[in-house]
């Protein structure tokens, strides 16, 4: 009876983490925003009460604001 509970809390558990699963890391701005995200979440001040997955979007989302490189302008000449 024990194994049998065992596999299944662990089934269980296994389950809970796939349906929180980030996506795959895309650059290295994405890791860094990742992690800052997370030693953050926790201490950035809360007024609202918004939930935390809430406020470690907006902190993660903010990050990418900052660090997201500037697009570079066509150099191509107008015709005349």
């Amino acid at each position: 009876m024990a194994p049998v509970l065992l596999g299944l809390g662990l089934l269980i558990a296994g389950l809970g983490n796939a349906a929180r699963a980030e996506p795959p890391i895309q650059s290295a701005e994405d890791a860094a925003c990742r992690l800052e995200a997370r030693a953050r979440v926790f201490t950035t001040p809360n007024p609202h009460g918004i939930e935390l997955e809430i406020l470690g979007k907006q902190i993660y989302m903010s990050c990418m604001q900052r660090t997201a490189k500037p697009r570079q302008r066509s150099r191509r000449h107008r015709r005349r």
